[in-house]
């Protein structure tokens, strides 16, 4: 019973360290919950995304994803193309702001684009793969039988991560009540995209 909490917990400690970094999605998630606008879908497209991916690590598919470079080399420049288009509309939003939070007449339509944007910005990420599938994958072979439950603790981690950040972003509502503030936000969110973007296309 020990082995198996201290596998979850290493396995909580590494996915956390893997998915906090400031990325595009964690920058996306972080803006769907400022606006409030379709974060269940969003935080439950993240997390599932991510547990189906640690699981195909834990499972052995990392060393197959590694093995064909090429096809990362194509998720790059489509995912690097992806990233400075949304960087573009981020930046465009800093000249031309269109207020805070969402009209709620496009609910529908709003909806629908949030999703499809995070699942863009999910996998069509090669960083994802190499990170998520190969290294986290690499390290829970290391657990032998309790690889299993290393992954377990990933998977809760991921989870623990996107509702928190998801839902408890929207308490920055009132900081960012002013054009100015969400200006700036959409100005951070640019420069991360359009940094990503060119990182992925460089390294395709």
């Amino acid at each position: 019973m020990t082995n198996a909490l201290t596998a979850a917990a290493a396995g909580f400690g590494t996915g956390l360290s893997l998915i906090v970094a400031i990325g595009a999605q964690n920058a996306f998630v972080l803006r769907q919950g400022i606006r409030r606008d379709a974060v269940l879908a969003v935080v439950g497209i993240c997390a599932l995304s991510d547990a189906l991916l640690i699981a195909l690590g834990v499972g052995g598919v990392g060393a197959v994803v590694v093995a064909w470079p090429d096809a990362l080399t194509v998720i790059g420049w489509i995912g690097g193309a992806f990233l400075l288009c949304y960087g573009a509309l981020a930046a465009r939003r800093v000249f031309r702001p269109a207020g805070g939070l969402r009209a709620e007449g496009d609910a529908a339509g709003s909806r629908r684009r949030a999703v499809l944007t995070c699942l863009a910005l999910t996998w069509l990420n090669p960083h994802v793969y190499l990170d998520t599938v190969f290294l986290l994958g690499s390290v829970a072979a290391d657990r032998g039988p309790l690889r299993w439950t290393f992954g377990l603790g990933a998977v809760v981690a991921s989870l623990c991560w996107f509702a928190a950040l998801g839902f408890g972003a929207r308490y920055l509502g009132r900081f960012l009540a002013r054009p100015a503030a969400w200006r700036v936000l959409d100005a951070l969110v640019a420069a991360t995209m359009i940094i990503l973007g060119v990182t992925l296309i460089a390294g395709a």
